[in-house]
């Protein structure tokens, strides 16, 4: 079961790279906490699932694309220095002078125009997948082009793959960006990858910023530096694990848990009636997933996942809480924990970004360059409508 990676604009290209390199190279380490045979096995479904051969060279299964050749060629070239492992499939189209910025452009103008070109780079790797999982798309939200092109391609790669996984992996911007109209292309891309993508996979950048700083002790850091931090969290997801039965496995969703904010079930207190004798939790989950890998993993204690006060009233930990355990530890690590949670965290952020687009809509602030190329002023108010409503579904958890 094969996964097609889409890396769109600089940031997703950047990060890509770094991912498949994690990738790889976990893939190619020697670990001495399981057998022989389960680790050839396991590096056996790794290859399988996010690269192909050619003439006996790794080849990932990813389409490239970009605006510019600059970040392009550059980690076309670092991946073939490496010696270990190539891409193959990648376009860069020019865009308008003065569109770097501008959703709109993205996602009226690149993507109609250049629609063909890419989603037939994509069927061709498809096409060399023996059965396809599902696409995984690496995307910046704040930018103009990445993330307006992305939310075009995942509608139509929901439209043309209906049956295949779409999993978005998006970088939430620094509340300090650069970006000046950095929060209207954040809920335009948000609003619309709602109706298309399967899941979304967040990582904010001022997060991984303070993992650099605290945890890891980098004084100057470096966009390479977080990309590298986000590589090996998303590898450590995405790496196969060993099942009871005795073989490496995934399932169709690679996360394996349920993403979507569901109605209660009949006889249970509707949203935002939760019972009185229930109290408030900081953080309400829907579904957590913990993924252990390495040494000592079958002796964790989780009992505190299992804690009923963590989930919605209507949903049990039995239901909620998945945790997947394997031996076979992740690159150079000796072991590792990862926690997915589908959860009241992401509340802040979301409603902060609203906000703050809101606030420029209501003046008016820099509407006229997306109206230029398409995207009216209802656009933007049905945007703010849906997430609106995702704000407060989670908030009635």
């Amino acid at each position: 079961m094969s996964i097609v990676t889409v890396q769109l604009g600089q940031c997703g290209n950047q990060i890509g790279f770094e991912v498949f390199n994690a990738l790889f190279t976990d893939s190619q380490s020697s670990q001495g906490l399981c057998s022989k045979r389960e680790n050839e096995a396991y590096q056996a479904s790794c290859k399988e699932r996010f690269f192909r051969e050619e003439k006996g060279v790794p080849i990932a299964r990813a389409v490239l694309v970009d605006m510019e050749p600059k970040v392009i060629n550059h980690v076309l070239s670092k991946a073939a220095q490496s010696g270990q492992w190539k891409y193959s499939q990648h376009a860069c189209f020019c865009q308008k002078q003065g569109s770097g910025n501008n959703w709109a452009y993205g996602y009226s103008v690149h993507g109609p125009k250049h629609e063909d070109s890419i989603m037939n780079l994509i069927q061709k790797e498809v096409e060399k997948c023996d059965s396809l999982n599902g696409f995984f798309i690496i995307m910046s939200i704040a930018g103009g082009t990445g993330s307006g092109l992305g939310a075009f391609l995942t509608q139509h790669l929901h439209d043309h793959y209906s049956n295949a996984l779409k999993m978005n992996q998006i970088i939430w911007p620094y509340g300090t960006g650069e970006v000046i109209v950095q929060n209207y292309n954040s809920i335009l891309t948000l609003s619309h990858l709602y109706r298309s993508s399967d899941a979304l996979l967040i990582h904010e950048n001022d997060t991984i910023h303070k993992i650099c700083a605290k945890l890891m002790n980098i004084k100057q850091i470096s966009f390479g530096d977080i990309n590298q931090v986000l590589a090996h969290q998303l590898g450590s997801v995405f790496q196969p694990t060993y099942s009871v039965e005795g073989s490496f496995h995934y399932r169709r969703n690679p996360l394996g848990i349920d993403w979507q904010v569901r109605p209660p079930l009949p006889g249970l207190p509707p949203l935002g009636k939760m019972s009185q004798n229930r109290e408030q939790h900081f953080n309400t989950s829907l579904a957590n997933l913990v993924i252990l890998r390495g040494k000592d993993v079958q002796n964790a204690n989780l009992e505190g996942f299992k804690d009923p006060a963590l989930y919605t009233s209507w949903l049990g930990p039995d239901e909620a809480f998945t945790v997947w355990k394997t031996q076979r530890a992740f690159s150079r690590y000796e072991k590792s924990a990862a926690l997915v949670s589908n959860s009241q965290f992401f509340v802040k952020p979301l409603d902060t970004i609203v906000g703050k687009a809101w606030n420029m809509f209501a003046s008016k602030a820099y509407v006229h360059q997306y109206t230029k190329f398409g995207i009216e002023e209802e656009g933007f108010l049905d945007s703010f409508t849906l997430l609106e409503q995702v704000v407060a579904s989670y908030r009635n958890l």
